[in-house]
């Protein structure tokens, strides 16, 4: 029996709207506990991390609310660190995704002590691979995947002890369907794996998910991280920067169910979630039947 740690980052420092922080609460109240022990598993919530509030400036050098996000995202690497000392499987609940800089940083530090490969599924709509000098607003949700590979503030990118925390070959892009023109080039430049929308549309999810989980064994440890914007707004309205096209509610579930399905799932992100943007809790009800299917809840009992 896993016992998941739900770690809650009420934040959105990162984020150009307002109401993110909210999201920790948002699935609380949508029965994310209740529905993980329904599944047999023992859930911990470890309650809300303490941070500093948003003080809604303007950018300075490129960068929204460094200082905060900085403080923010130590917070949340001590604490996923913390879950993988006592043998827990972390699950951060955001909060904006900058948070993901603390926890992928802490989850890679833990693959490295362990001597496990890492493999990290970043489902989004936005590509956040910006940098300080090509950003068009500054917001640092737009950033973790290029401070992650070490381009960015160096307090913001060597949170694990090491730069850079992940390489390009460890992460697989989902759902991609909008990015800024300076972030293309940078894209490509770092050769990261993108199934954007036009390539789901070609080839299938069900393909799609076959090349992502491909060349993973029992040595490699699987993050999920999950921004809610990946989806389709018209299935889950509550998100601050809503890009029309994305996934649909069953290939969005077939997604879930062939990662819970190789049954390397490790640590897991769930952000982006803005409740003041929601209808009637609508998308975080969503995100908890999603995240059944990641830990296993199917129609029928499989092999």
């Amino acid at each position: 029996m896993k016992t998941i740690t739900l770690i809650g980052a009420p934040t959105d420092v990162g984020a150009s709207v307002k109401g993110a922080s909210m999201g920790p609460d948002a699935l609380r109240v949508a029965g994310l506990a209740e529905a993980l022990q329904g599944l047999n598993l023992q859930v911990i919530d470890r309650g809300n991390l303490h941070g500093p509030a948003n003080p809604w400036q303007e950018p300075v050098n490129g960068l929204r609310h460094l200082k905060e996000a900085i403080d923010w995202n130590q917070a949340v690497y001590d604490a996923v660190e913390a879950a993988f000392n006592d043998g827990q499987f972390p699950m951060m609940l955001g909060g904006d995704h900058c948070l993901a800089i603390g926890s992928i940083s802490a989850v890679a530090a833990h693959c490295r002590r362990q001597g496990k490969k890492l493999r990290v599924l970043w489902f989004d709509a936005h590509a956040d691979s910006n940098l300080a000098t090509i950003s068009p607003t500054g917001n640092i949700h737009g950033m973790p995947v290029a401070c992650l590979m070490g381009h960015g503030p160096k307090e913001l990118i060597d949170y694990a002890g090491f730069t850079p925390a992940i390489q390009p070959s460890d992460i697989r892009q989902i759902g991609i369907r909008s990015v800024d023109e300076g972030e293309k080039k940078f894209i490509h430049e770092l050769n990261i794996q993108v199934y954007d929308m036009r390539y789901i549309d070609e080839y299938g999810m069900r393909n799609v998910m076959s090349s992502a989980l491909a060349g993973l064994d029992a040595n490699t440890h699987l993050h999920v991280s999950f921004d809610i914007d990946c989806l389709d707004p018209s299935i889950a309205p509550g998100v601050g920067t809503a890009v029309m096209g994305g996934p649909t509610y069953r290939e969005a579930q077939l997604c879930m169910e062939m990662i819970a399905d190789t049954g390397l799932l490790g640590s897991l992100d769930v952000v982006e979630l803005n409740p003041a943007l929601d209808v009637r809790n609508q998308s975080a009800t969503l995100a908890v039947d999603l995240i059944e299917s990641l830990f296993g809840k199917s129609t029928l009992v499989r092999n």
